[in-house]
């Protein structure tokens, strides 16, 4: 390939290790996104934000990962569109996402979290947790401005936008159903 680029990506280094994409085989992963969100998350600090706002009942003695490592696997998971808590087994070994959190690639020990972990998490979290961190996520807002607005307006839609017949992936709403009409479950 005479019109290849040999020039190879260069990363801020993990752990003490260069990381570089290199194209020539290796460890592989089928997800870059992990690499572009610890960048952007390195300069905002959404992970950190969110970790100060839940609180963390975990016993310390029990702790395997840091709080801020797991609300940053999930979040990067999420944002590289793996939704599913399951997926988190697969990803846990997966040298992209280790890379994604700081960890070594291909060092068995740094593997990431399991999705019954990330499933204990998510459901230890209360209802003044879910506020902060609601918080948390209208201040990153927020702090994204060099000014910040004098006004935030949330334009929210409920009108009805009616589905028919067994279309895929779409849910009838019970709530506006309209008086006599009757749904057909075949």
């Amino acid at each position: 390939m005479q019109d290849s680029i040999p020039v190879q990506l260069r990363f801020p280094p993990v752990d003490g290790l260069t990381v570089r994409g290199d194209f020539d085989g290796g460890a592989l992963s089928s997800d870059f996104g992990p690499l572009i969100l610890r960048g952007v998350d390195r300069q905002i600090g959404l992970t950190e934000r969110v970790a100060a706002a839940f609180n963390d009942q975990r016993h310390p003695s029990y702790i395997t990962h840091p709080l801020r490592d797991l609300i940053a696997q999930r979040m990067y998971q999420i944002a590289c569109a793996y939704e599913d808590g399951n997926d988190a087994n697969a990803l846990r070994r997966d040298p992209l996402f280790k890379l994604g959190l700081e960890r070594r690639p291909l060092d068995r020990a740094s593997d990431l979290a399991s999705a019954p972990t990330l499933s204990r998490l998510e459901n230890a979290a209360t209802t003044k947790d879910l506020y902060r961190i609601a918080r948390a996520f209208v201040d990153q807002f927020i702090a994204s401005y060099a000014t910040p607005p004098a006004i935030i307006v949330l334009d929210m839609d409920h009108s009805e936008d009616a589905t028919h017949g067994q279309q895929e992936f779409s849910f009838y709403p019970g709530l506006f159903k309209k008086r006599g009409e009757t749904r057909s479950t075949n």
